[in-house]
């Protein structure tokens, strides 16, 4: 697959359509590939999150199923 011919391919279906559904879809495409959720995040969660793999990389994990066991009760 040759990038540059695949992108001139789209680019000019993309110029002869009219398609609004199509247009639409398109730019939603774009739109989500660009956005970076992360930076919409909050700085307390953005800080849980980074605790969080900190205690992964330092091996305090607790198994999903003591975890389970031990708050059943709760649920």
């Amino acid at each position: 697959m040759n990038v540059q011919t695949e992108k001139i391919a789209l680019a000019k279906r993309l110029l002869e359509t009219d398609d609004e559904t199509i247009l639409l879809e398109i730019k939603q495409v774009f739109e989500s590939h660009q956005k970076d959720f992360w930076n919409d995040l909050p700085p307390h969660v953005k800080a849980g999150i980074k605790r969080a793999k900190k205690q992964a990389n330092e091996g305090k994990l607790t198994a999903h199923d003591e975890v389970m066991k031990k708050y059943a009760k709760y649920l």
